[in-house]
């Protein structure tokens, strides 16, 4: 029920965006393309199946969208600028502002806070998750409204904590991108590799939290 209430949440907002000129057909289409690129990606998604799911004709779908491929960017890049950088700076925000003792205390905020938020919004996370890597105008659109923002503050921690010698003299950027690596290791296979899997999270937070530290922090 809670899942049900997230995407018909993002609806809502989608909805708003388009200043309600969306009609029941092109909302009944959306909700159903986001279900079925979700769950099976969206290379492995056809019209026919998001048209039968949304109780349509397919040739409904290509009257309001040409491809696939611009259904997925009008559902997901409008989703980026104007509903998914505002939820996940807001949402962040207190956890990128607040001073934290130690690197660690802040890695595991920042994983705590992160990962209730993609469960909260699982489906739409779980798109973005499969086909940024894959469609050049998704990662623009990630850089232009979450990454420069989320980058620059990650950027002023790291300086903090290297004056406060708990960080090797690294360049900046490269600290950044293993860390991030290893926390986006830690979503993908939550999320996407193996969802059904037993999962204990405090441990696995942990774990990916000392892989980092012993590959950034000085040797005692």
């Amino acid at each position: 029920m809670a899942q049900q209430d997230s995407i018909e949440h993002w609806i809502q907002e989608f909805i708003k965006i388009d200043d309600g000129k969306l009609t029941d057909k092109q909302i009944k289409i959306i909700q159903a393309a986001v279900e079925i690129f979700a769950e099976k990606g969206y290379a492995a998604s056809s019209t026919s199946e998001i048209a039968q799911k949304a109780g349509v004709a397919e040739g409904t779908i290509f009257r309001h969208y040409k491809t696939k491929k611009d259904l997925l960017i009008t559902i997901v890049s409008p989703m980026m600028s104007r509903l998914i950088a505002p939820f996940v700076w807001n949402e962040f925000k207190e956890v990128l502002e607040s001073d934290y003792p130690t690197i660690e205390d802040f890695l595991y905020a920042v994983a705590v806070n992160r990962l209730n938020f993609a469960r909260k919004h699982l489906k739409i996370i779980k798109i973005l998750l499969q086909e940024i890597p894959f469609q050049p105008l998704l990662q623009e659109e990630f850089k232009k409204h979450i990454g420069t923002k989320v980058f620059h503050r990650f950027a002023e921690v790291v300086e903090h904590f290297k004056s406060k010698g708990q960080i090797i003299e690294m360049p900046t950027p490269s600290l950044l991108r293993f860390s991030a690596s290893a926390m986006i290791g830690l979503f993908v296979t939550r999320f996407l590799v193996f969802p059904d899997q037993p999962w204990d999270e405090e441990k696995e937070i942990r774990d990916t939290i000392w892989l980092i530290l012993n590959g950034i922090c000085p040797k005692q």
